[in-house]
């Protein structure tokens, strides 16, 4: 990727993935990572309860391992987890199950972005705390030439491997992009605030789209449920030696 994708003239940046993470993060930065309809709004609702989420990239033994180590419970897919072992990445189960401590949350797609800034700041938001995060992002000073922002739709993926851009990342980034000061923003950031803002129903938009309705046939609706819960939270999860936490709680 050349510098003509990386957004370098403007103070606030929006991209997707990964990759464009990588391109887009500043060490004297901020990074958002949004996920709706997964890994944010999860580490959403264990921050707002008390506890602390450890991203891991990988879904396999070695998550196993990382979490003892770290002596921090391990999330697994949303059909593994079981009485004994309550976490997985789906919201509405962990709102119901034990606070752990430490949770270790392996996402491909949310944990990979949020390595991504190096020695920046990274913050995950999704649709219930877009407004905290944008109040906190201005309060920090982000969002600034000296303190640039990057916005990061996280995505899915392809059966081949491929991101495949979503409708409920692109509301939940729009969503944080419109709740901030005007000025400074790349023309991608613009789009995606002007995504959020001329929803007319972005609940219903969410619960039509494809990701809602996978997670419904599935069985999953109540994670549909919480991931729409706009603005209902005031958490904003700060990524602090390795763990997503409460900034509020500081």
């Amino acid at each position: 990727m050349t510098d003509y994708f990386a957004q370098r003239a403007y103070a606030v940046r929006f991209g997707w993935g990964p990759t464009e993470a990588a391109e887009l993060a500043s060490p004297d930065g901020c990074l958002v990572v949004v996920d709706v309809l997964s890994f944010t709004t999860a580490v959403s609702v264990v921050t707002q309860r008390g506890g602390r989420v450890l991203p891991y990239r990988w879904r396999d033994e070695s998550a196993r391992a990382f979490a003892v180590e770290r002596d921090a419970e391990l999330a697994v897919g949303r059909r593994q987890a079981t009485v004994e072992s309550p976490w997985s990445l789906s919201p509405a189960a962990l709102r119901l199950a034990p606070v752990p401590e430490r949770l270790v949350l392996p996402s491909p797609n949310g944990s990979t972005i949020s390595a991504a800034a190096g020695d920046g700041t990274v913050v995950a938001a999704c649709l219930r705390n877009a407004g905290a995060v944008a109040r906190w992002i201005a309060g920090q000073g982000f969002g600034t030439p000296s303190r640039p922002l990057a916005v990061i739709a996280s995505g899915e993926r392809w059966r081949d491997g491929g991101l495949r851009p979503c409708l409920e990342d692109l509301l939940g980034a729009g969503a944080v992009l419109a709740a901030l000061p005007g000025g400074g923003f790349s023309p991608e950031a613009e789009l995606a605030a002007g995504a959020y803002s001329a929803t007319p129903d972005v609940v219903a938009a969410v619960r039509a789209c494809g990701g809602g309705v996978e997670l419904v046939s599935e069985g999953f609706p109540g994670d549909v449920d919480v991931a729409v819960e706009v603005d209902v939270s005031e958490v904003v999860p700060v990524l602090t030696d390795g763990a997503f936490a409460d900034a509020n709680a500081h």
